[in-house]
């Protein structure tokens, strides 16, 4: 039995997958802000700088869609979607990047810029396989576009780290 058939599956609509999209966004946002922080090696604070910049063009870009699609559901039920929120908690908070919200929170104790690099690298491939098996298991192409191209991005965050992973020595700060 395969993890997706193992899962509940629940019925997304575009409004959701801009909402599933934007939790894994803001997560990869508090993660590299915080790993700028946390990091010496110029290279490494340069690329987290450059993937949160990206994370926050990508909120950005899909509160616009967000904000597009609420005339649409105007009217319809005002209940909250259980099933989502449930999914959000249960499938994505803390489980694709650490969780690093407030001032007290720290990325797992770490004590080289390559760890940290190591933990945006799994992070990234996480956030690439839920979005790939949302992706396999959807059949609406409007939220297959938003799952597709999400997953795109985070392809070329995992490149950007993986190749800044090669270049830094496993013994550098």
């Amino acid at each position: 039995m395969t993890a997706s058939e193992t899962k509940p599956r629940i019925n997304l609509q575009c409004f959701d997958a801009i909402q599933i999209s934007l939790s894994i966004e803001k997560e990869g946002l508090a993660f590299y802000k915080k790993a700028v922080q946390n990091t010496k090696n110029r290279d490494v604070k340069t690329l987290f700088t450059q993937l949160a910049e990206e994370e926050e063009e990508h909120i950005r870009i899909l509160r616009v869609k967000e904000r597009c699609l609420l005339p649409a559901l105007k009217g319809k039920s005002d209940a909250p979607r259980q099933d989502l929120d449930q999914f959000i908690s249960q499938e994505l908070k803390g489980r694709i990047f650490p969780i690093v919200t407030g001032k007290s929170a720290k990325i797992p104790q770490v004590e080289h810029d390559f760890e940290v690099l190591d933990i945006g690298i799994e992070s990234e491939k996480r956030s690439i396989a839920l979005l790939s098996e949302l992706l396999h298991q959807e059949r609406k192409i409007d939220v297959r576009v938003i799952f597709g191209h999400l997953v795109v991005e985070e392809k070329r965050h995992l490149e950007a780290l993986q190749e800044l992973r090669k270049k830094l020595p496993s013994q550098a700060v």
